[in-house]
């Protein structure tokens, strides 16, 4: 649980409203803003700090993916590889609430921390005004999940933020009730058909139910990115041949960092790291505590599970 400590602003999205989320955005602190579906929490999705921020707040208990939202089609293949079938649904319902999950750009700029690691993108360009106003606004990236602490049930009006988020957010743009109230659909168009990785408001008929285990988009359980080589936990100091991910005072030759909200900013690009390095395993320190810790190794424990 994380203990309320911020004092937290209602205010109305109107353009002086606009302008206080834009900064705080820029100061790398997520707000809560409605979008078409419900409420989101949005903080800067090129700012890694900014975004395991959100994780803090919402007091997540694992890494999933989160979806980017931009303001139109043309910013979206900045980020994202579209082929023709992604492209066609894109003209077709955006804005609206329709995720795509693409190949990513390694050019895009966007935090690990956004996609968990992996090699796609959630994205979608979303049709309530606010939210545009705002994507327009700061002029980057957003990524926003549900703006409610974990577990809780999504919110469609900013009163519902509040009684979830008060005391561990700044700022709630309170732009009235959310039209849809359920979250958006997910689609996967990465070059092998059409997948429906979450239901939604949008009904794509030729999308088939996705299989497996693998995690793409919100919404989904189990595993997520897990490197290639093994993975030792709870780590005080490098076996043979291991690369050391440290924590707090544990060094190693990577290092976390000292604090949760630093550690969940660096957890996957380090992994990538460790996982291009050339010893033949990587170790991590322990990430003790409760909350975002908690979160942390709920991760760490999906990455070195057998496989």
């Amino acid at each position: 649980m994380v203990a309320p400590s911020l004092p937290t602003e209602i205010i109305p999205a109107n353009a002086a409203g606009i302008d206080r989320a834009c900064t705080i955005l820029a100061q790398g602190a997520p707000v809560a803003v409605p979008t078409e579906t419900v409420y989101g929490l949005a903080a800067d999705a090129t700012d890694a700090l900014a975004v395991a921020r959100i994780y803090k707040a919402k007091g997540r208990p694992d890494f999933n993916p989160l979806i980017t939202h931009v303001f139109d089609l043309e910013a979206a293949e900045k980020l994202a590889v579209f082929n023709d079938e992604a492209r066609e649904l894109a003209e077709m319902y955006w804005p609206g609430p329709l995720t795509l999950v693409l190949p990513r750009r390694e050019e895009a700029g966007i935090a690990d921390v956004v996609t968990a690691g992996l090699p796609t993108i959630a994205i979608r360009v979303p049709a309530h005004p606010v939210m545009r106003a705002l994507l327009h606004r700061y002029g980057k990236p957003l990524a926003a999940p549900s703006a409610n602490a974990s577990g809780r049930i999504s919110p469609t009006q900013a009163a519902h933020v509040a009684a979830s988020l008060a005391g561990r957010i700044r700022l709630i743009l309170d732009g009235g009730p959310c039209e849809q109230g359920i979250e958006s659909t997910i689609i996967a168009a990465t070059g092998d058909g059409l997948r429906l990785l979450r239901r939604g408001p949008i009904h794509v008929p030729e999308a088939a139910e996705a299989k497996g285990d693998k995690i793409e988009a919100p919404g989904q359980l189990l595993s997520h990115y897990a490197p290639q080589k093994r993975l030792r936990l709870d780590a005080t100091e490098a076996g043979k041949n291991e690369l050391l991910i440290g924590y707090g005072e544990i060094e190693g030759d990577l290092h976390l960092g000292d604090d949760p909200v630093t550690a969940a900013a660096r957890l996957f690009s380090l992994l990538h790291e460790a996982d291009a390095s050339e010893a033949a395993g990587i170790a991590v320190a322990p990430i003790p505590g409760e909350g975002l810790p908690a979160a942390i190794r709920d991760r760490l424990k999906r990455a070195a599970a057998p496989r």
